[in-house]
């Protein structure tokens, strides 16, 4: 299982064509490529219709990740013990119905006739997305720690104004917001820290088909498919997920409760009488104030362990909640006693 990661327009989509047409020229090769934007309907990205029931229990987006991971599961097993390759549960999706015909093309399964050619002994599943936390990331890992697969990361890196002219080229283009919103919290691979990240090659955009850049990412696979995930591998590579995941779960629960606290503050200042015409210079500092302290606590730096050694509370979050809410106070009482 080979990973693409990187912003949108990073170039991950031309590499993967590249790498995929250099592996089929090899004899003991096949290659598979899972496009996640063309396996993902648009729609999943959208706000809900109104009228449409009840919110559900994750955003349509995770879900349909969700159901990706589990389909590419199913498509595991079905190349290693014959079971019959995976099917969605309601009607055929045209997207995955192709890459259920390319996988039988080239002999990875069993046509509906039932005639399969002998597979190559090499098979390489490149699976192009933009992966932008290592949580992402690590469900794929957990997938090939699973089944004892080999897994193997490439990220490209390209400099954010490059991406937003790329992307503004494209027939369909995303916001700038979007790109420029996933590149302040994208996370390239840590090999230092996380062990299970140590087949991993970071790219440059500009030369990533290079030929240089080729022998790279094909040792790279030679290297990962000779030492399979063992699926005894749990230790600390779990551990350090498991901390990635509670950090990440810790700040969004922070963001919510900060919320909280400029709805209430922002009804305060209205109940107080400050000017209309202030309320928005108000509401945009009181985000900023978010916005440094969520930054603090994401990436754990010194300005918080401060905080939490000033108010002697062992929870660095609870005692960040505790500041913002003086801070904020603070910016508001400067509209009040003008």
């Amino acid at each position: 299982l080979c990973l693409l990661c990187g912003l949108p327009a990073a170039g991950k989509s031309t590499l993967a064509r590249a790498l995929r047409r250099c592996l089929l020229q090899r004899p003991d090769w096949a290659c598979a490529l899972l496009t996640y934007d063309e396996l993902i309907p648009p729609e999943a990205f959208g706000p809900l219709e109104p009228g449409a029931g009840p919110l559900p229990l994750l955003p349509r987006w995770k879900s349909s990740r969700r159901e990706l991971l589990h389909r590419l599961e199913r498509l595991l097993r079905a190349l290693l013990t014959g079971e019959p390759p995976p099917a969605p549960a309601a009607a055929p999706q045209p997207a995955w119905q192709r890459f259920l015909s390319e996988c039988r093309g080239q002999g990875l399964l069993p046509s509906p006739e039932g005639c399969a050619r002998a597979g190559p002994r090499r098979i390489c599943f490149i699976l192009d997305d933009n992966f932008y936390y290592q949580s992402m990331r690590y469900e794929v890992y957990q997938l090939a720690r699973k089944y004892s697969l080999s897994f193997c990361q490439l990220f490209l890196e390209c400099p954010l104004e490059c991406c937003l002219q790329r992307n503004r080229l494209r027939s369909h283009p995303l916001p700038d917001q979007t790109i420029c919103l996933m590149a302040k919290k994208i996370e390239m691979p840590d090999l230092k820290k996380n062990a299970w990240e140590l087949n991993s090659l970071i790219l440059r955009s500009s030369d990533c088909t290079s030929e240089e850049n080729e022998q790279r990412i094909i040792s790279l696979l030679a290297t990962a498919l000779e030492n399979p995930v063992k699926q005894n591998e749990e230790n600390t590579e779990q551990k350090e997920a498991a901390r990635a995941i509670s950090a990440a779960s810790t700040v969004h629960q922070a963001d919510q409760t900060c919320r909280r606290i400029i709805s209430q503050t922002m009804k305060d200042a209205k109940d107080k009488n400050v000017l209309p015409s202030e309320m928005k210079s108000l509401a945009e500092e009181l985000n900023k104030l978010k916005a440094d302290f969520l930054e603090d606590l994401r990436q754990g730096n010194n300005l918080k362990n401060q905080i939490c050694i000033q108010n002697q509370c062992s929870d660095p979050a609870t005692s960040l909640i505790s500041s913002f809410q003086h801070e904020a106070a603070n910016v508001v009482n400067k509209y009040i006693f003008k």
